[in-house]
């Protein structure tokens, strides 16, 4: 099992975020990333939404990021961690733009970026944006192929619905090959279908763990299965809903012991997960965090690699 850090202010969600983290800065956060990094953290991710519709408020906040802006600090300040979204909103950015941001970012960091995408769950936030939230899903499926040919065609070419070019040169290519591995996140038969077609990760966002299994074995059998489906990132247990909706979830109760962590970690390996993080407890402040994440690294980390 490889864990990821939890970082404190990526969003004001009602559900998860302590009073303290409102006075984490982005200068903090990468601070805090060097850290984790030297004790083992192998993955940071960065939640996205480009704009929130006012009536999201109470439950989603005013704070939302950019996921490769995000992600592009973070493996700057970095060496060795890899750096992913949690999501980012595929449909709502032009796919030439998007391909070209992560190819650099890629380039740039010698190979460690992984992109989880999603289509949103919002219509306020895609009527913002000029983009049409009925048709998401085939708008993310177009886009996915289009990204792919810019990543991996010495000569791109692409002719649909909603995206087409040709005659282009697109460089810098991905470090890692054939492309930066692609991760969806979601749980609508749609979304496991595109992932056997073309993810290597699946980030499930409102699934019982107990029914993992089950839904890995969906994505397998399914006739354009790639066969490289690897990573399954989860976390320890659920806490937000559907539309940032609070889950009262024992398993993501923050600040439990190690033991209770190991062997809930445990647990969900065998479920098939690979990827985990652990909730960020009730502290008081960024520094006692500190002290936790070394404690994670200290008593968790040996037991579960």
């Amino acid at each position: 099992m490889k864990l990821q850090l939890s970082v404190p202010h990526q969003l004001r969600i009602k559900a998860m975020t302590q009073p303290w983290e409102l006075q984490v800065t982005g200068p903090d956060q990468l601070k805090l990333v060097k850290f984790a990094e030297k004790l083992g953290f192998e993955m940071v991710s960065v939640p996205e939404h480009q704009v929130m519709p006012k009536e999201h408020l109470e439950l989603s906040g005013p704070f939302q990021m950019n996921a490769a802006v995000g992600m592009a600090a973070y493996a700057g300040a970095t060496e060795t961690m890899r750096v992913n979204s949690c999501i980012a909103i595929l449909p709502l950015q032009h796919p030439i733009t998007t391909a070209k941001q992560l190819a650099t970012m890629d380039w740039l960091s010698g190979g460690r970026v992984t992109v989880t995408w999603a289509v949103g769950w919002a219509p306020g936030e895609f009527e913002l944006m000029g983009v049409d939230f009925r048709k998401r899903g085939e708008i993310a499926e177009e886009y996915t192929r289009a990204i792919i040919e810019l990543w991996t065609s010495p000569d791109p070419q692409f002719e649909g619905k909603y995206v087409s070019f040709k005659d282009l040169l697109f460089e810098p290519r991905c470090v890692q090959k054939p492309h930066i591995p692609i991760w969806f996140g979601g749980d609508a038969d749609a979304v496991l279908k595109r992932v056997a077609r073309y993810a290597s990760g699946w980030w499930p966002m409102l699934t019982p763990p107990e029914t993992l299994p089950d839904k890995i074995d969906f994505i397998k059998s399914q006739p354009d299965y790639n066969g490289k489906l690897e990573d399954v990132c989860i976390g320890l247990g659920l806490r937000v809903g559907d539309h940032h909706v609070p889950i009262d979830d024992p398993a993501g109760r923050p600040g439990q012991s190690s033991q209770e962590i190991v062997d809930r970690l445990g647990w969900l390996e065998r479920q098939g997960v690979t990827w985990s993080g652990i909730p960020i407890p009730e502290v008081r402040g960024l520094e006692e965090y500190y002290d936790y994440i070394q404690w994670i690294a200290e008593e968790i980390m040996p037991a579960v690699r």
